[in-house]
């Protein structure tokens, strides 16, 4: 049952951000001193690999409304670099909300990346209670959000 709820979440997330994508909310560009995320993120992209941990950094480019389905999630989308972007779906239920977030905010990230031809999805970005799953965090104005 929690594994179907986790799926619906991801693809309400994945659809949502595909409409985002075609109606050309993004903004191009990214300042040179963000750098790209990580290798693992480039080839999990790359070779189209899911469920994989990540850790980068990025831009904010678009805050999205809550998702309030099921387990409540804080959305944002992160530009990586030129081409490159991926939504955060921060688990609000568990983790805090990131406070004062911002277009241009640079967050850092360390999550399980579901790979998507927009570019992916970061999730699990919080700890687990049941300490089943690797725990994740963002990182934001120098606060852990965990």
């Amino acid at each position: 049952m929690e594994v179907k709820k986790t799926l619906f979440l991801i693809l309400a997330a994945v659809l949502t951000y595909g409409i985002l994508l075609e109606q050309g909310v993004f903004t191009p560009g990214l300042p040179d001193s963000i750098p790209k995320a990580g290798i693992n993120l480039q080839k999990a992209y790359n070779s189209k690999k899911s469920n994989i941990q990540v850790q980068g950094k990025g831009v904010v480019v678009k805050i999205l409304p809550d998702d309030r389905h099921g387990s409540k999630h804080q959305r944002f989308v992160i530009k990586l670099g030129a081409q490159q972007r991926l939504l955060v779906a921060h688990n609000i239920d568990i983790a805090p909300r990131v406070k004062h977030l911002n277009a241009g905010d640079v967050v850092e990230f360390y999550g399980e990346y579901e790979w998507d031809p927009r570019g992916g999805i970061i999730h699990w970005t919080h700890h687990d209670p049941h300490k089943h799953h690797v725990s994740g965090w963002l990182k934001h104005n120098g606060i852990t959000y965990q």
